[in-house]
């Protein structure tokens, strides 16, 4: 299966079938001197990020594996002969809808080998109930607490509160349907934006109701009332509603597998991830001082496949982790991977990863040269996660093909640039401040003092210059497409985006990675992931320059400042709401260099 160490050497599933069936009389030969019934057991965790992380190759990602690598580990079990099965624990496990549809994919993949898939949950929500309808059975914790209902989402508009507040918000936007200003320069949604997000999310819960009632057998009057029933209810009332099968005490669930299966269940651990090499003693000083000097292993010695990942915020300059699970990725990071993609030789194509909201203009044209600049050498696919949306998608357009899931998040072409004039609110605190400029358009970023109409008819006139380049680059890469109906704007799920060609496929990353293997007749490759991962001298470096003021281009008292603010505002809206906010909230602070943004609005969806 994939592993998550710098170079990835794996064996492509029809090989690896051709491997099984060599070993099946040994597999037979082993069933039967024993007549246990063996499943691997898996554990699904919290959300599993789209790549390693920079420390993965020292210290492993079995305790934090990728998507891809769960997928490869329930893949495995697929192709595993001395299994009979899988039983897959959700464990606090926070994932999303396109994440559980590729899941999902793997999840078919082991029962069209003849294998039957269990779930077992110590309470549901949506997303569990959605992943579980991939399973043919589903045990719930006895006395679990269960929640099925549909999508849910808020919006904070605070255009009101800033005039309030004596902040006028100057924002421009080239599309009718963007609405990534709307939430700071309107007091409520425009029209157009309205019918944006309502068309988004009815596609979306259109998905999770479809997914359901096929995985449960259920036709939509049931779903309706299985909804209407599991607001704030038990196992025992999902059981009656149809939506698990059982619920049991986690002890003896291996015990209720085997009298339900006739034969003694026995259950061996599925590691997802890799160990990695850190084996040093951590209580000897000069050994961890010695990790210091590891370098990441990049030696790339035969046919690879890259997967460029392009997760988060898109910025100028370079990228940027944040501590809080988000984090940027900067346009100097991405080109400097992709020359290192294009220098070597054994790699023999690309697959770019995208689960982005976009973020600044510029940054995403010079992304996007830079994937054409090796798309002229090498075939580069897309693989879209989550979302590829405003400056996301005008990356993906620069690909070969497109694969995105039913639920992935893609479109949003559109500009929006602005700022926030200060002078009203500067003046309720008695704050007087001194402007001084030399040259025309030198104020036109002035913290304090207001656009002028003519300041807005011209950055209008270059935010629509940025328009055009945009829709160029869409028509130039998606043949066919109708601006007309998926501009200005507009999102639509990846489901739909197919059909309106924006992208050719529907599938995850396992698709898109096996696809291109197969277009340059790969029978075996190497994946490695990109950017590059970092040696851990590198990444407390980067610590130290943030302890010291670094963090977003501050001084050091301003920097405390906001850590504290930062951390106002977390303790309030709370962790899964705040990761939602914070990169667009930071993406949003490039405006205070003037540039136009290709930024989509975070949808803020609770279970």
């Amino acid at each position: 299966m994939y592993q998550d160490n710098p170079v990835l050497s794996i064996t492509p599933r029809n090989a690896m079938k051709t491997i099984a069936k060599l070993l099946a009389g040994l597999a037979l030969t082993a069933s039967a001197a024993f007549a246990d019934i063996r499943l691997g057991w898996l554990e699904i965790s919290g959300s599993p990020a789209s790549r390693p992380s920079d420390l993965a190759w020292l210290t492993g990602s079995e305790d934090d594996p990728t998507l891809l690598n769960l997928i490869e580990a329930i893949g495995a079990v697929a192709d595993d002969d001395s299994l009979q099965g899988l039983v897959i624990r959700l464990k606090d496990s926070e994932l999303s809808v396109p994440q559980i549809e590729e899941l999902g994919k793997a999840i078919r993949e082991v029962q069209e080998a003849g294998k039957k898939v269990y779930v077992f949950g110590e309470s549901f929500g949506t997303p569990e109930f959605l992943l579980s309808s991939h399973a043919d059975h589903v045990t719930c914790q006895s006395g679990g607490a269960v929640s099925l209902h549909g999508l849910y989402m808020e919006e904070m508009f605070l255009g009101d509160t800033l005039a309030w507040a004596g902040i006028k918000a100057d924002f421009v936007q080239v599309g009718d349907y963007k609405g990534a200003s709307e939430q700071m320069a309107r007091g409520a949604p425009s029209k157009e934006w309205d019918q944006n997000i309502n068309q988004l999310l009815d596609s979306m819960y259109g998905n999770i109701r479809g997914g359901l009632k096929q995985g449960r057998s259920l036709d939509d009057a049931a779903l309706d009332q299985a909804m209407e029933t599991l607001w704030m209810a038990d196992a025992a009332d999902a059981v009656k509603a149809g939506m698990i099968d059982a619920e049991v005490d986690l002890p003896g669930y291996v015990d209720f597998l085997s009298k339900k299966l006739g034969e003694k269940v026995v259950t061996r651990t599925i590691v997802a991830g890799d160990p990695g090499e850190m084996n040093a003693d951590t209580t000897n000083p000069f050994a961890m001082l010695g990790l210091l000097s590891k370098k990441p292993n990049r030696d790339i010695a035969s046919p690879s496949i890259a997967v460029l990942h392009v997760d988060g915020a898109i910025v100028d300059g370079d990228s940027r982790a944040s501590f809080s699970g988000g984090g940027e990725v900067g346009s100097r990071t991405i080109r400097n991977a992709l020359e290192e993609i294009l220098r070597e030789p054994q790699i023999k194509g690309v697959v770019v990863r995208i689960d982005s909201p976009g973020g600044s203009a510029v940054a995403s044209e010079i992304m996007w040269q830079g994937i054409r600049r090796v798309a002229d050498v090498k075939p580069v696919w897309v693989s879209i996660g989550d979302m590829a949306a405003s400056g996301g998608y005008y990356l993906a357009v620069a690909g070969d093909r497109i694969f995105v899931n039913p639920s992935s998040i893609v479109g949003s072409i559109g500009v929006v640039g602005g700022k926030l004039a200060m002078k009203g609110l500067y003046d309720k605190f008695h704050v007087n401040v001194v402007g001084r400029g030399r040259g025309p358009k030198a104020e036109l970023f002035a913290s304090a003092t207001p656009w002028s109409d003519s300041d807005v008819a011209h950055v209008r006139g270059k935010m629509q210059q940025t328009y055009d380049l945009f829709t160029k680059r869409v028509a130039m890469g998606r043949k066919g497409i109708d601006l007309a109906r998926t501009a200005e704007g507009r999102l639509f799920t990846g489901d739909v985006a197919v059909g309106l060609a924006m992208a050719d496929q529907v599938g995850g990353l396992t698709d898109a990675v096996q696809g291109l293997a197969a277009s340059l007749n790969m029978p075996e490759f190497d994946l490695v992931d990109f950017p590059a991962p970092r040696s851990l001298e590198d990444i407390i470096e980067d610590m130290l320059d943030s302890a010291g003021g670094g963090l977003l281009g501050m001084a050091p008292e301003q920097g405390s400042g906001l850590v504290a603010a930062r951390a106002a505002i977390r303790d309030l809206v709370g962790d899964r709401v705040f990761g939602q906010l914070e990169g667009p909230m930071r993406a949003m602070m490039e405006l205070r260099e003037g540039t136009p943004l290709l930024l989509s609005p975070r949808v803020l969806i609770f279970r």
